[in-house]
């Protein structure tokens, strides 16, 4: 173990004189040096305020001089946070007394994470009502809000702490602020269930707005199935009686799908149509259904008593009613309508009914595309769902099931809408002219998610006329040229065995000679180059995949193109795989390739001496 290591687990542990030992009669600027090193993107004082150890934070100011505000990694409950100075490591794990030594040594009160999280945001996220008060009697700021908006009061509100909620209000914090999406301190508190919470933001003059997606506290609740906060809010004098019945029937879905209790669901539809009817002069009426749809067997939703009396007797007509609420009253931009239309599809596919599944899937991927953002993380969700059903149903173990059978067109019409998904992410880069973002992980998500669906493509039967669409489909992604990370082309992707782990559950094995053949046979580019500069032929070397060599070098790879390091493919491989000779070099060498490398190797200046098309060939090597 090096010393910097030793200084950072002895922080980390705690252990002082160990420390002491070992910095003893180190000269000053190499104990600044040791001290200002990251072990796992860690310093020591920022380890050694994480676990409360007060006698080495003193020790690392006062002796070695460490830099108080140098931020780092931290974990918390499982999640890292990044860019967290040891002030805000302090606070959110509770160490008051390090809390009070950094203060007192200088540190910046207000110095944030790389999500804008400040040190009193993170005392109020874990409930330390001390150290929230000393901070902010030390001039912490209550309305430095983090990247998503949400400020401490917004958070103490969600956690339903309510000792740190009362005190935030008293000292000023801003009751009616608004996040990025709209949401305010009753939003969370609705989410929450903190009734007790909700009552005192009342009494601070707090609003029933609504928020980015049309949704005020009380129909936040009625999602979130907190019955004690729609009870309560259906009465405030702030709602009107046209929200308190959609907050009903909202809270009876919530009841059929979340909790899976039928009769309570039954009993606030009913009192929603209580409420509909309750002044014969003024009826209250569902809108009607324009369209029917097809994915929900053209049903309509229930406009009387005894059509809702008779739902009881039809749990799978009820479940339909809950789907049809909640699209009316969220909308389709709103993630639940979508994600409860997945959640009912999957129920149906674990009954083995995948004709229904795939029908509501198909229903919830189009209303995310319609609505949602570009590649968003809902949207990959679907796609993936599908790569994974389709690979369950194509399986041995599926066999005997209703439905096995997997159609050419429901798998080609996935692939064609998650091309079209990178169609759009591409697009709306473009249009921010932010090019970095091309090589983002949601592509990189999307394109493996892409590969997994050509591979399980290629498992299907299908004629002269479905295979011509299939390589159309195929040939859009390639033109497209879309890129995941380290700049890696759908062709890097399909010769890597990183690919493979997309998700939880297995779908297709990579690197796939299958797919990385149908990307080549419709125009993918053998010579494009990753961020380092490697082609698919060094992907392919550096996963042991001589056989995909081969593949790639009878289509036409160049097989001594070096990458930014100098490297050509056969350097890549291990000395097993060249033992086995399944790689020839001798056979895809020219005596053009070899004067190239000749002139590379000897650094002979061959600018100007030779045609450009040849200095072009020259660089290559």
């Amino acid at each position: 173990m090096d010393i910097r290591t030793a200084v950072f687990n002895a922080a980390r542990d705690g252990k002082l004189r160990l420390m002491q030992r070992l910095l003893r009669d180190k000269p000053t600027s190499e104990v600044r040096a040791l001290v200002g090193e990251k072990t796992s993107g860690s310093t020591p004082l920022l380890a050694a305020s994480r676990y409360g150890h007060l006698d080495v934070v003193l020790y690392l100011l006062e002796h070695c001089r460490a830099d108080i505000e140098l931020g780092g990694s931290v974990s918390f409950d499982g999640e890292t946070i990044e860019g967290a100075p040891p002030l805000w490591a302090a606070s959110a794990a509770g160490h008051l007394s390090v809390v009070k030594a950094l203060l007192s040594h200088g540190a910046s009160v207000n110095n944030t994470t790389l999500t804008n999280s400040t040190p009193l945001r993170a005392a109020c996220f874990d409930g330390h009502l001390d150290i929230v008060k000393y901070l902010v009697e030390h001039h912490a700021d209550l309305e430095v809000a983090n990247r998503h908006g949400h400020t401490c009061l917004m958070i103490a509100c969600y956690k339903g702490h309510r000792d740190i909620a009362r005190y935030l209000l008293e000292r000023g914090a801003d009751v009616n602020r608004k996040s990025v999406k709209g949401n305010t301190a009753l939003h969370d508190c609705a989410e929450s269930g903190s009734l007790e919470i909700m009552k005192l933001l009342l009494k601070y003059k707090a609003l029933m707005e609504k928020d980015g997606y049309g949704m005020t506290p009380l129909m936040a609740a009625s999602v979130t199935c907190h019955t004690n906060i729609v009870e309560f809010l259906i009465h405030n004098p702030q709602t009107v009686k046209e929200e308190r019945i959609d907050a009903l029937e909202l809270l009876g879905a919530t009841f059929v799908d979340k909790k899976r209790d039928l009769l309570t669901a039954l009993r606030y539809w009913k009192k929603a149509m209580d409420m509909r009817h309750s002044d014969r002069t003024n009826v209250i009426r569902k809108p009607e259904s324009q369209n029917l749809i097809p994915a929900y067997d053209y049903a309509r939703e229930v406009t009387t008593l005894e059509e809702l009396d008779a739902l009881i007797a039809d749990p799978d007509e009820m479940r339909t009613q809950a789907l049809l609420i909640r699209e009316r009253v969220l909308g389709p931009s709103h993630p639940d309508t979508s994600y409860y239309i997945r959640y009912r599809g999957a129920v149906y596919a674990d009954s083995g009914n995948f004709e229904r599944c795939i029908k509501l899937w198909k229903y919830a991927l189009d209303m995310q595309q319609t609505h949602l953002d570009p590649l968003s993380p809902m949207t990959a969700s679907s796609l993936l769902s599908f790569a994974e059903l389709f690979s369950f149903m194509l399986q041995d173990r599926a066999k005997g099931l209703l439905g096995t059978v997997v159609a050419f067109a429901d798998l080609l019409g996935i692939l064609t809408k998650s091309v079209h998904e990178i169609e759009r992410g591409l697009k709306h880069v473009a249009q921010a002219g932010v090019v970095a973002d091309r090589e983002h992980s949601p592509f990189h998500k999307a394109l493996c998610i892409i590969l997994h669906l050509v591979c399980l493509l290629e498992k299907v039967a299908c004629d002269d006329e479905q295979d011509v669409m299939k390589k159309r489909t195929v040939h859009r992604l390639v033109r497209l040229d879309p890129r995941g990370r380290n700049s890696y082309g759908p062709l890097h992707l399909a010769v890597d065995k990183e690919t493979t782990a997309v998700g939880r559950y297995p779908v297709c094995k990579f690197p796939s000679a299958v797919v990385a053949e149908l990307l080549l046979e419709c125009g993918a580019d053998m010579e494009a180059r990753d961020s380092e500069g490697n082609t698919v032929l060094h992907i392919a070397a550096q996963n042991n995949h001589p056989d995909i060599m081969n593949v790639l070098l009878a289509a036409g790879a160049h097989f001594d193109m070096v990458n930014d390091a100098h490297r050509a493919p056969f350097d890549l491989l291990s000395e097993k795989e060249i033992a086995k000779n399944l790689v020839l070099p001798f056979m895809h060498m020219t005596l053009q390739c070899l004067a190239a490398r000749a002139i590379v190797s000897h650094k002979i200046e061959c600018r100007g001496h030779v045609p450009v098309q040849l200095e072009a060939f020259v660089q290559l090597h």
